[in-house]
């Protein structure tokens, strides 16, 4: 794996090992090896903590001073991770961080399926409807995991929850949530088949988010940033509302309309523990 090195340090930009990390920054490289790409001392951490399945550390001793850091690199070498060490050029070339830090996973991407859901006392699920921005999708994760949510179900076809826009975004979410992929004929058939509430939102729905009442097991549906939910979506919730809006804007960001109304199921939860 170490290829061509000057003092132990892996030096060419181009040889194997590097070439494959670098293909991780595109789709068809994660999708072909079920592999992505983490980077930063706080994100790295986060996956060791979530107990990921890491297949190789990236180290770039000139860069690496932190030492929480080290002692990060230190514990999965015990625990048999291969460590790639490379120079700082090698790094900087494999980085997207404008003062990149000197630490990167390669890291094994996990998927569960419409089967594996099930109500674990979890807050709700979030389906997101043809999500094309991963910065969204990386921020809907990352407040699915503050709200205490299961995961984020993928309809159709969407951006890649392992692109490293998504990745940095979730702030390490993307290890504590479930990630599913589904058609909409699939997600049907499994919503006929569970006693789940599916709520979806629209700006046209009559009902205000905050007069449902929300109740578990919940499945909220966001449509996409450009169309919403279609009708065919929008006829098999069970529930349709609408987040109030008195601008001369006729939407919100996806990431911010769905958040709002995770934080109403969240703060409904709340209030109904609260009085038992």
């Amino acid at each position: 794996m170490n290829g061509p090195a000057v003092n132990g340090l892996v030096s060419n930009l181009h040889c194997a090992a590097v070439k494959k990390i670098r293909s991780l920054h595109h789709r068809k490289g994660r999708e072909e090896s079920g592999l992505f790409f983490v980077e930063g001392i706080h994100i790295v951490a986060e996956a060791v903590q979530a107990g990921a399945a890491i297949m190789q550390l990236v180290v770039a001793p000139s860069l690496l001073t932190s030492r929480f850091a080290l002692e990060v690199v230190e514990s999965r070498r015990r625990a048999g991770v291969a460590c790639l060490e490379v120079s700082e050029e090698v790094f900087k070339s494999l980085s997207t961080k404008e003062h990149p830090q000197g630490l990167a996973a390669v890291v094994r991407q996990q998927w569960s399926t419409l089967a594996d859901v099930c109500y674990r006392r979890e807050l709700c699920w979030v389906a997101l409807s043809g999500v094309q921005d991963p910065g969204n999708l990386g921020a809907i994760l990352r407040t699915c995991d503050a709200v205490g949510a299961a995961g984020v179900i993928l309809v159709g076809h969407t951006t890649d929850p392992y692109d490293p826009e998504a990745v940095r975004a979730s702030m390490g979410a993307i290890f504590s949530q479930r990630v599913i992929r589904a058609d909409l004929p699939q997600l049907a058939a499994w919503k006929a088949a569970r006693r789940f509430q599916l709520v979806g939102t629209s700006g046209a729905a009559s009902t205000d988010y905050r007069s449902l009442v929300y109740r578990p097991p919940l499945l909220l549906w966001m449509g996409s940033e450009q169309h919403g939910l279609s009708a065919e979506e929008m006829a098999l919730c069970d529930a349709m509302v609408r987040i109030p809006m008195v601008g001369r804007g006729d939407s919100l960001n996806l990431a911010v309309a769905t958040g709002v109304v995770l934080y109403e199921v969240f703060n409904q939860r709340r209030a109904t523990e609260a009085a038992a």
